[in-house]
């Protein structure tokens, strides 16, 4: 089950204002309101459709790793080929910490 703080993030991410969940999810936007502010926690059902709704519109929510939870964007095509684009140039291979 999704966190307020998750929900608030992945809207934050996908750039929705909380009207805008409200209305793509069936869910009241105050009830939103008071699950991400941490007022009162939604039943199973609610969380769950409010996820679906978040995932549809491209976040990716992320479970506790032993890192924590989190949410994040899908990436796209392009930025997919990108990103291969820049791993397969070569070069020397460094540590990627910084001091």
């Amino acid at each position: 089950m999704i966190t307020g703080a998750q929900c608030r993030a992945a809207r934050a991410l996908v750039e929705w204002t909380r009207e805008k969940l409200a209305s793509n999810s069936g869910v009241d936007a105050l009830i939103i309101e008071e699950f991400e502010r941490r007022i009162s926690l939604p039943g199973q059902n609610v969380c769950d459709t409010l996820q679906t709704v978040l995932e549809n519109a491209g976040a990716v929510f992320i479970a506790e790793n032993g890192g924590g939870i989190g949410v994040r964007l899908k990436l796209n095509r392009s930025e997919v080929k990108r990103i291969g684009v820049l791993e397969n140039e070569g070069g020397i291979v460094g540590i990627d910490a910084v001091p």
